[in-house]
C-alpha cells in the first residue's frame, strides 16, 4: 500500500514537472520568437553581486548572442559583493562574443565595491548624471577590515586583476592609477570625475544618447575580432525581469532563509512528536527545501547550520520527554545561536566592501516568539492529552484487536478501543493501512502490534490438526 501511494506520488510530481518544464520553454521560445534579432537588449542588474547576479548575467549575454543583439547594455546600480562572483562576472564579459555596455543609471545609481571590476571590463563603460563609482577596499566575510598582512594580500590581488582588466580595455596610465586608487584608497569618483579620469568611456544622459555616443566605436572581443559597433537607428529591447529569478532573489534574503528553516523545523518535528497524515512533515520538507535553495547563493557558516540542526533535535527530545524543559531551552539556544552566526562563512577568502549578510535582530526576535508560541503549545497540548488520557493497564488493552490508520513503517498509527494511538510493528514489517491488528504489548502511550492475519493463520492451522486427530 505505501509502495503504491509512493509511485502515484512519484509519477504525479514527474508529470507536473514535465508541465510546467514544457510551459516555460514554450513562453521562453514564445519570447524569444517575438524578440527577434537586430535589436539592442537592454537587461538591469540592481542587486549586490553575488552567485545569482553572476547567472544572470551569463544568461543574459547567452541569449543576446543567440539573438544575434548587436549590443548587450547593462543598466547597473548596486552597493558591492562578492569578489569570487565580480571576478566571474568580468570573466564573462571579457570572453563575451557580444558586445557589452556597462550603464551605471538612472541618476543617484552606484557602481560600489564590486561594481567597479564589472564597469571596467564593459566593451562600453558609461554612466548617468548624479552616479557614482569606486570604493572597492578588501573587506572580510563580515565588513570588517582585516588584518595588515591578508589587507597587504586582498588588496594586491584585487588591484591586479583590475590593472589587468583596464589594460585590456586599452585605459591609460592615469585611467589605470584612478581605477587602483579605488582599492588602495576607497576612491569614489562622480560621474564627470571618472569620465575625467578616463575610467569610463563617456556620461550618457539616457539609453538614446549611449547609443548615439557608441555608434562607430571600435571594440575587441574574445578571440581577437574588433568590430566596429554600428548603433544608428536601433530598436531597444528590455529584457522583463524573469519570475524564476526573482524568486531566487527572494529566497536568498538571509531573513527568508532563517523564517523558512524555522518554520520547516517545527513542522518536521510536529511530524515526528505526532506522526500521521505527513501533511505537516511534507510540508515542512519543502520549507527547509526551499530555505537550502536560498542559501546555496550566500556565504553559509556550515557549523552554525549544524547548532540549528541539533537545536531541532533537543525540540524533538523535549516533545518525546517533557519535563522541566531543558531540551526546550537548550533547542532554542542552539537554533538562535546557529541563526545569528549562519551568513558570514570567516573560513572563505576575503572580498570587497559589500551589505552585511546576515540574519536581522528583528527575525531572531520574531523567530523566538514564534518557537515560544508553536513549540510551548504543542508541549502543552501534549502534556494535558496525557492527564486527560491516563495510561491503561496493559489488562485492558493487551490481545485488543484494532485497525491501521496511517501505515506502520514500523511506526505509525491506529485505532484501538475507539482511540488512536502510536503503534510499532512487532516484527519491524510494514503493516499497511486498513489491516486489522492485535496488540500484543503497551509502553506508555506506544502499542506494539501484529496483524490479526497471524492469528487467523493459527486458528486455522490448529483447526486442521484437530479434523486430523483420530
Amino acid at each position: 500500500m505505501r509502495a503504491q501511494e509512493m509511485a502515484r506520488r512519484v509519477i504525479i510530481g514527474i508529470i507536473a514537472a514535465v508541465c510546467f518544464g514544457a510551459a516555460l520553454a514554450g513562453s521562453v521560445w514564445a519570447q524569444s520568437a517575438e524578440d527577434g534579432g537586430g535589436s539592442v537588449l537592454t537587461v538591469r542588474l540592481a542587486s549586490p553581486i553575488d552567485s545569482l547576479a553572476a547567472s544572470q548575467v551569463r544568461s543574459w549575454i547567452a541569449r543576446a548572442d543567440s539573438q544575434g543583439a548587436p549590443l548587450l547594455i547593462i543598466e547597473l546600480d548596486t552597493p558591492g559583493g562578492r569578489l569570487d562572483s565580480a571576478r566571474e562576472i568580468a570573466g564573462a564579459i571579457l570572453e563575451s562574443p557580444v558586445p557589452v555596455a556597462v550603464y551605471v543609471a538612472p541618476s543617484g545609481a552606484r557602481a560600489a565595491s564590486a561594481g567597479v571590476f564589472i564597469l571596467a571590463a564593459a566593451h562600453i563603460s558609461a554612466m548617468s548624471p548624479g552616479t557614482t563609482v569606486g570604493a572597492a577596499a578588501p573587506v572580510d566575510a563580515s565588513g570588517n577590515d582585516l588584518s595588515e598582512t591578508l589587507k597587504e594580500k586582498a588588496t594586491q590581488d584585487a588591484a591586479a586583476f583590475l590593472r589587468e582588466i583596464a589594460t585590456t580595455r586599452g585605459r591609460d596610465a592615469n585611467a589605470v592609477m584612478a581605477l587602483e586608487s579605488t582599492i588602495f584608497e576607497a576612491s569614489a569618483y562622480s560621474a564627470a570625475e571618472a569620465d575625467a579620469r578616463g575610467v569610463i568611456d563617456f556620461v550618457a544622459n539616457d539609453r538614446a544618447e549611449l547609443l548615439e555616443k557608441a555608434h562607430g566605436r571600435k571594440v575587441t572581443l574574445a578571440g581577437g575580432a574588433t568590430p566596429t559597433l554600428n548603433t544608428e537607428g536601433l530598436a531597444i529591447l528590455t529584457i522583463p525581469r524573469s519570475p524564476t529569478g526573482d524568486l531566487m532573489r527572494w529566497l536568498s534574503s538571509p531573513q527568508i532563509v532563517f523564517i523558512l528553516l524555522a518554520a520547516g523545523a517545527v513542522l518536521v518535528v510536529i511530524e515526528v512528536s505526532a506522526p500521521g497524515g505527513f501533511v505537516a512533515g511534507m510540508l515542512g520538507g519543502t520549507l527547509i527545501l526551499g530555505a537550502f535553495i536560498g542559501m546555496f547563493n550566500l556565504p553559509v557558516n556550515w557549523l552554525a547550520l549544524g547548532l540549528i540542526i541539533l537545536g531541532a533535535g533537543f525540540f524533538v527530545a523535549e516533545l518525546h520527554a517533557p519535563g522541566w524543559g531543558g531540551f526546550g531551552a537548550a533547542g532554542a539556544v542552539c537554533f538562535l545561536l546557529g541563526g545569528f552566526l549562519l551568513f558570514g562563512d570567516y573560513a572563505t577568502a576575503p572580498g570587497i566592501a559589500a551589505p552585511a549578510v546576515r540574519v536581522g535582530y528583528w527575525t531572531l526576535a520574531g523567530v523566538a516568539a514564534f518557537f515560544a508560541v508553536s513549540v510551548g503549545g504543542l508541549w502543552y497540548f501534549l502534556r494535558q492529552a496525557r492527564r486527560i488520557r491516563p495510561v491503561p493497564k496493559a489488562s485492558e488493552i493487551v490481545g485488543q484487536t484494532g485497525i491501521v490508520r496511517s501505515p506502520l513503517v514500523p511506526r505509525g498509527t491506529v485505532q484501538v478501543a475507539g482511540e488512536l494511538w502510536t503503534a510499532i510493528s512487532d516484527d519491524g514489517e510494514i503493516i499497511g493501512r486498513n489491516e486489522f491488528i492485535v496488540v500484543s504489548e503497551i509502553d506508555g502511550l506506544t502499542l506494539t502490534v501484529f496483524r490479526q492475519s497471524v492469528i487467523d493463520a493459527e486458528k486455522a492451522a490448529d483447526d486442521d490438526d484437530h479434523e486430523c486427530a483420530p
